[in-house]
């Protein structure tokens, strides 16, 4: 099964719109199947500074591979899935000044 990932291995990405495949060099399958070892899904969230550029460089560089290129996908070993949703931006509350606060309270007195 190594031998088989490591010659023909894809890396799936999770993305917002839906799994996407990425067909890296011999060298590229190589170092993700060390990031895999453990786990057959990671999020981004975990990976170091170093291996997120790598990713992403990997992507930039060589694209995304459609589906139908893949010959079978059900075939095609996973070198692993990464996990990349969208970041969630923190719930905000409104500004309010601290007189709008204190006024309740001193209307009580």
């Amino acid at each position: 099964m190594w031998m088989e990932k490591l010659s023909d291995g894809v890396l799936r990405v999770l993305t917002p719109l839906g799994p996407r495949y990425l067909k890296p060099s011999f060298t590229q399958r190589l170092y993700l199947l060390w990031i895999f070892r453990n786990f057959e899904t990671l999020p981004v969230k975990v990976l170091s500074l170093r291996q997120q550029r790598r990713i992403d460089a990997m992507c930039t560089r060589q694209g995304f591979v459609a589906v139908f290129e893949l010959n079978g996908l059900m075939d095609t070993p996973l070198l692993g899935t990464l996990e990349q949703r969208p970041p969630v931006a923190p719930e905000r509350r409104p500004n309010r000044s601290v007189s709008e606060d204190v006024a309740p309270f001193a209307a009580d007195l």
